[in-house]
C-alpha cells in the first residue's frame, strides 16, 4: 500500500464516484435501489458516490452489471 496515496487518486476516486451517481440517475435508481442490487447499503453507494471510500474490482463490477453499462463507462 502506498502511503501517503499520491494526491491524483482521491481526485480519480470522486470522477469515477461521479459516474457512477450519473448512470445510477440515468437508470432512474436511488442509492438504496443500487445498493440492493448489488448487496450493499445505501451509505456505501453514497461513500463511493463521493470518492469517500474505496471499491473493489468487483463492486465496479457489480455496479456496471446493476446499471447495464459497460465497465469502461464508469472508470472512463
Amino acid at each position: 500500500m502506498l502511503d501517503p496515496i499520491p494526491d491524483w487518486v482521491p481526485r480519480r476516486r470522486q470522477q469515477i464516484g461521479s459516474q457512477i451517481r450519473e448512470a445510477r440517475r440515468a437508470a432512474r435508481l436511488s442509492q438504496m435501489a443500487l445498493g440492493d442490487r448489488v448487496g450493499r447499503d445505501h451509505k456505501t453507494i453514497h461513500r463511493w458516490e463521493t470518492g469517500a471510500t474505496n471499491m473493489t474490482l468487483t463492486d465496479l463490477l457489480l455496479i456496471a452489471d446493476a446499471l447495464n453499462v459497460p465497465l469502461a463507462d464508469l472508470v472512463r
